[in-house]
């Protein structure tokens, strides 16, 4: 299994995602190190750090990935659906065994340690999807298809709503991807663009006039197609259904979002202003990343870092300590490692001629996607603030595991 850089499957290990994958696993720790660190303090190899219980998290990842070379491919996506159902009945455990965490009840304590099952589930997702789309029923009609695949991505999502873990919910959106690569036609992504357009309406105004907007158009529609009965039932089922889409949006923002998630979205929307309460995470990673300015402070040197004024920036604004030590020049290299991650795993995915693989990097890549640019877009107020780690860069176990196994059996299975 020697390390080459060819592009195509049967050539060895890809030498390249191996590449990227440690040069971002290593800024990462070496920006955990920085937000941890205190010059006037006795530095020792102590579990209680940080940057030290991140080293261990490293040397375990790579473990994992030097097992999962060893594996067979083929028993890798044999295992699929078992992967599935048991990471499932982790993430269900945690209504009985779960500890809240950050307004989450997502985490299940093990001595002294705290596993996210979220995490795997992304992964478990993936090569559930992999295996069902690959495996080519015949004997199932398109829309059965559709109905369960949205089916296998669903039964996690709203059960991890349920342990009010939003922003990892909102995650197994990032599958749109891998549906567009199956074939998903592109009424389905004018759709979902309509659907944001009246979630974001309806917010900045409310119920009544999002209907109000929906009965025009409705007549307006009515107008043109007068004369086309199976239109008009086609547009008059449309406003129903987008009347129901409009309750469902009140109703999920009032009853089951959490005071600080409305909080955050009602900023991101400009319908409240709060610098010093919801506001403030959001004021001072501004703060962190523009004074970064091209070339950053330099190493160690971040001061909004330093002085703990940016929250959460070990895990969730680990981008804030990058963007004020490491400026816009270091900004776009982190950019560049990702693109050139994402773009490297669909490149492959499409030299495959084992439709699972090619299946399998579309959705991995979707993933990480999804992470890097919703944990970015939080930090420089683009998005609400939802809590998701970047990959291999955040502070944490559970979110560097399920990251590096989920790149490391795409490696392996590239390499069959």
């Amino acid at each position: 299994m020697a390390l080459s850089y060819k592009s195509g499957p049967t050539n060895g290990l890809d030498g390249r995602l191996i590449l990227y994958y440690l040069l971002l696993v290593t800024l990462g720790w070496m920006t955990i190190f920085s937000t941890s660190y205190n010059p006037d303090a006795i530095h020792t190899f102590s579990f209680s750090l940080p940057y030290v219980r991140q080293l261990i998290w490293i040397g375990t990842s790579l473990v994992f990935a030097i097992v999962i070379f060893l594996l067979d491919g083929k028993l890798i996506q044999h295992s699929s659906y078992v992967m599935y159902i048991l990471c499932l009945l982790l993430v269900l455990s945690t209504f009985f065994l779960g500890s809240k965490i950050n307004g989450a009840t997502s985490w299940i304590k093990i001595g002294g340690f705290s596993i996210q099952p979220t995490e795997f589930m992304k992964l478990a997702t993936a090569m559930t999807l992999a295996k069902f789309f690959s495996e080519g029923k015949t004997s199932f009609q398109k829309r059965q298809k559709w109905l369960i695949a949205f089916a296998i991505i669903l039964i996690p999502a709203i059960t991890i709503l349920l342990q009010q873990d939003t922003g990892s919910a909102l995650v197994f959106f990032s599958f749109i991807v891998l549906f567009y690569r199956e074939g998903m036609t592109g009424g389905l992504f004018i759709l979902g663009a309509v659907a944001i357009f009246l979630f974001v309406f309806t917010l900045l105004t409310n119920e009544i006039y999002a209907i109000a907007l929906l009965i025009f158009i409705l007549v307006i529609a009515w107008i043109i197609d007068r004369k086309d009965k199976k239109k008009v039932i086609r547009d008059i089922i449309a406003f129903a259904v987008a009347v129901a889409f409009i309750a469902a949006v009140n109703i999920g923002y009032n009853h089951v979002l959490q005071p600080h998630q409305r909080q955050r979205i009602d900023t991101l929307l400009g319908k409240t202003v709060d610098p010093k309460g919801a506001d403030f995470n959001l004021i001072q990673s501004k703060i962190a990343i523009g004074s970064g300015g091209f070339l950053g402070k330099g190493y160690l040197n971040g001061t909004q870092t330093k002085l703990n004024f940016v929250p959460e920036q070990s895990t969730d604004f680990i981008f804030c300590a990058i963007g004020e030590e490491w400026g816009f020049f270091g900004s776009m290299v982190l950019f560049s490692l990702f693109l050139m991650l994402v773009i490297r795993i669909l490149r492959l995915s499409e030299k495959q001629r084992n439709p699972y693989v090619r299946y399998y990097g579309y959705g991995i890549a979707g993933i990480i996607a999804f992470h890097f640019f919703i944990n970015i877009g939080m930090t420089i107020g683009l998005v609400p603030i939802i809590g998701i780690p970047l990959p291999f860069i955040s502070y944490g176990g559970s979110s560097l595991w399920a990251f590096t196994m989920m790149l490391a059996i795409f490696i392996k299975l590239n390499d069959n």
